[in-house]
């Protein structure tokens, strides 16, 4: 099955990858791997999804604001390599989630993006990973996530 039939499977459907918002580029690859750069939490209509965990968001929402970064990421992947069956391995996510000096609920959140990759890659989506809670994020939004990924050539 590739995984272009895997994502219809789950019905996701990947938004055009989204343009960098500041001075850097938004996958740089290198010896077999591909870094893409932190991609926030836009919403299916393209809105952004802002907020902050333990004050104006809950754990489900911010679990939904990781997946949909890790939508994009997949948006990301699919526009630096041409086809998503490039991808041999997610290696790691980072993910950054706005929250309170309180919340302490970040590995859940940072679950909405992990459980995304492994849906769609299987074993190969199972990856190291971090997750941080941090004060503010750009642009207001509830998380950011990137990767590092093993590519095929």
């Amino acid at each position: 099955m590739t995984i272009d039939s895997k994502l219809a499977e789950l019905g996701i459907t990947l938004p055009a990858a989204a343009a960098p918002v500041a001075s850097y580029v938004p996958y740089v690859e290198a010896n077999g791997l591909l870094y893409i750069s932190g991609q926030i939490s836009f919403a299916e209509d393209g809105s952004l999804i802002k907020g902050r965990l333990g004050e104006d968001m809950d754990l489900e929402a911010g679990r939904a604001a990781a997946r949909r970064c890790g939508i994009m990421l997949l948006a990301q992947l699919r526009n630096a390599l041409g086809s998503l069956d490039r991808v041999e391995r997610i290696v790691k996510l980072g993910v950054f989630v706005s929250s309170t000096g309180d919340f302490t609920d970040q590995p859940k959140v940072a679950n909405g993006a992990s459980e995304l990759m492994q849906d769609v890659f299987g074993d190969a989506g199972r990856h190291a990973r971090s997750a941080v809670g941090v004060p503010v994020l750009p642009l207001g939004v509830a998380v950011e996530v990137d990767a590092v990924v093993q590519i095929r050539a």
